[in-house]
């Protein structure tokens, strides 16, 4: 068949129209080099959110004589956490489970077989996906190391972080973030609300419980050794959380950009209404305050970084900052438990304000992008959002009290009392942070 002139410009020019079509059509499967270099970038911020961030976060608060031990804890969990992540981790969270899919994945992932260098996850390679992921089962089981700090045994740390990781945070990753049940019911979880937050501050909570309280408290003063040290680490904290919640968009667009913009708001928020509060209720603002209500902030707009606007923001930066204050100062001294550096306090209860927000101000009408599903009420989006909390809340705290009472029986959770009195420096550690 013969091509008329038109023709043969049709084919000519047909490269150059499939470039500009809109809808995206032949980009999904196509790699993205700005895609690809935001993912890198987040990723490298969310490890620096561990290591040092929250190391130093941490490090600073408890006693001069146990500030090694939070390194090492730390330090340790990024390496047991990256190996296990590689073996059957990101498997278990994000392969297709078969059957059992609604509730945890596959194994067919295992050893990473088949993330190779060509292959993508939309526009990202999963190579970097992957890493971005392993980045958030670093850090969430680290975030529970304030909980217990300066009593838990090193190994037993090491076995609980190891089987939480494979029994708790790949499940509940899988439901919600990788195919899961959660994600069916449509409960909007960003960046790690659910996933993250609640899953660490209650596992926390359950250790602190079952560790029992430190020596000497509440009667003992034992008041952070180097505020500097957790000054800093909020900072780094701060500065890295950009690359958790932009970077959870997986692209380099204008969600991405909202969810900046939302987590400055909300961060900010919360620190000076935690800074106001203090100063109101106890006469002073204090470094340590500030520092903690930024975190809150960062903490309970997580999982609505993707939902909310700027206003949104305000509001959810607004309840952390009260919610949360009043958890850490007030709520922990009526029930009595020793959760050391308020991983309950702010991680959980912030997690579960953000949570529930984000059903009511991801609608559009108070600015969001909507709700899950484009029919839904505000109702039933704050229903989904407390079945998800609900199911987090259940699960990872009896799947974590048995994991612990496993552990005590067979070695033991934590150190005795000389041990204790000598500091986890030297009696962990035979090091000291100081050198008097």
């Amino acid at each position: 068949m013969k091509l008329s002139k038109h023709g043969k410009r049709l084919i000519l020019l047909w490269p150059v129209f499939v470039s500009v079509l809109p809808g995206y059509a032949f980009a999904e499967d196509t790699l993205s080099a700005g895609d690809t270099a935001w993912m890198l970038t987040a990723t490298a911020l969310v490890l620096f959110m561990t290591i040092p961030g929250l190391s130093l976060f941490y490090a600073g608060m408890v006693r001069s004589k146990n500030v090694l031990s939070i390194f090492m804890q730390c330090f340790a969990i990024t390496g047991l956490m990256t190996i296990l992540w590689v073996i059957y981790g990101y498997s278990l969270a994000f392969e297709d489970g078969g059957v059992a899919n609604l509730f945890v994945g596959g194994l067919g992932k295992m050893f990473l077989a088949g993330v190779t260098v060509d292959s993508l996850i939309g526009t990202i390679p999963e190579t970097v996906f992957m890493t971005f992921q392993m980045t958030f089962a670093v850090i969430t089981p680290a975030l529970m190391v304030g909980a217990f700090a300066e009593r838990m045994k090193f190994s037993a740390l090491l076995w609980f972080m190891g089987m939480w990781l494979t029994l708790v945070y790949a499940p509940i990753c899988h439901w919600v973030w990788g195919g899961g049940w959660l994600g069916d019911l449509g409960v909007l979880d960003f960046a790690g609300g659910t996933v993250v937050h609640i899953n660490a501050g209650i596992a926390g909570l359950v250790a602190a419980i079952m560790l029992g309280k430190r020596e000497g408290y509440p009667g003992t003063q034992m008041p952070p050794h180097n505020l500097g040290l957790t000054v800093m680490g909020a900072s780094m904290l701060w500065v890295g959380w950009f690359g958790f919640n932009a970077g959870s968009e997986l692209a380099a667009n204008g969600v991405a950009g909202m969810a900046m913009a939302v987590t400055q708001i909300a961060a900010a928020t919360a620190a000076l209404t935690w800074m106001f509060a203090e100063w109101i209720l106890h006469g002073k603002p204090s470094v340590l305050g500030i520092a903690s209500g930024a975190v809150a902030g960062l903490v309970a707009i997580t999982p609505a970084s993707g939902a909310v606007g700027p206003m949104g923001a305000l509001a959810i930066g607004l309840a952390a900052g009260v919610g949360c204050f009043y958890a850490a100062t007030k709520l922990k001294r009526v029930i009595g438990y020793d959760d050391s550096l308020d991983v309950f306090g702010v991680h959980a209860i912030g997690g579960i304000i953000g949570a529930m927000l984000t059903g009511v101000f991801a609608a559009e009408a108070l600015g969001g992008a909507g709700f899950a599903d484009v029919n839904a009420t505000m109702g039933a989006q704050v229903t989904s959002q407390f079945i998800g909390v609900m199911a987090t809340v259940i699960y990872t705290g009896v799947v974590s009290a048995v994991i612990l009472k496993v552990i005590d029986l067979i070695i033991g959770l934590r150190i005795n009392e000389e041990e204790e009195a000598q500091g986890l420096d030297l009696a962990a550690h035979d090091e000291r942070g100081y050198i008097l």
